[in-house]
């Protein structure tokens, strides 16, 4: 069983975005750039399905710059395969991925597609659910538990309600969510082995995709800053302040 595991490279989740000052976008000037954590949490599950038998290969493939090889070497170092750096400086719109990724499955031919639900950037949560409609393949979303069985994978989801099983049929496109799991992190041995493993660099042209992004940007603003709260001496106090003041009842 192959496994094609797409990863994003974001701004780490510790560091404080900060937008540009002519608000055209997020200043990404000498800024901490990982793995985003929801994808992190697809490869750890794509390796579990290896350390159990059931996978056999694992390809990790990323769309943007050159330096999301790094993104790509860290999931090489946690365990995966090979790689695919479809590689552009442009920004690169869900449906868009969700085209190349299309075409990467096509050629690549895998039994699952395992990717994050979204990324914490823009937090679309679009690629997974676009790319199982362009491929007409079953999706479970939002997984906290994935078990393959035979050709099957079931794959419990996090929903309002609880907690719902859907059973799909191979090849399948999954979205984890953060309680699938707690990924590793990378043995200095297998940083070096990583090295080693080989990336192949595609362009978006190779897969016959246009990128142009179909939405403008006008502006990026910081959310405005919340002002202090206030003690209150009761609870008819506090319920006279949410309707007349707050006007929420």
């Amino acid at each position: 069983m192959k496994i094609v595991v797409p990863v994003k490279r974001v701004v780490d989740y510790n560091v404080k975005v900060r937008v540009k000052p002519d608000q055209t976008g997020v200043d990404l000037a000498n800024v901490k750039m990982s793995m985003n954590p929801f994808c992190e949490i697809a490869v750890e599950e794509a390796i579990r399905l290896k350390e159990k038998g059931i996978a056999t290969e694992i390809v990790v493939v990323s769309v943007g710059p050159a330096q999301a090889q790094e993104t790509i070497r860290t999931a090489l170092a946690m365990g995966a395969d090979r790689g695919i750096l479809v590689q552009t400086d442009e920004t690169v719109e869900p449906l868009a991925v969700a085209k190349i990724l299309k075409a990467i499955a096509e050629e690549e031919a895998p039994q699952i597609v395992l990717l994050g639900k979204q990324a914490i950037d823009d937090d679309a949560n679009q690629t997974g659910q676009m790319l199982a409609a362009l491929l007409d393949w079953p999706q479970g979303t939002f997984a906290s538990e994935v078990a393959v069985d035979g050709d099957k994978i079931n794959v419990t989801r996090e929903i309002d309600g609880g907690l719902q099983t859907v059973a799909l049929e191979l090849p399948a496109v999954v979205t984890s969510d953060l309680r699938l799991n707690e990924p590793r992190y990378a043995s200095l041995p297998n940083i070096m082995k990583a090295k080693r493993k080989p990336i192949d660099t595609k362009a978006p042209g190779d897969y016959g995709v246009e990128i142009a992004p179909r939405l403008n940007v006008l502006k990026v603003t910081e959310p405005s800053k919340r002002e202090a709260g206030i003690k209150v001496e009761s609870v008819e106090e506090l319920v006279s302040k949410l309707k007349d003041e707050a006007g929420v009842i």
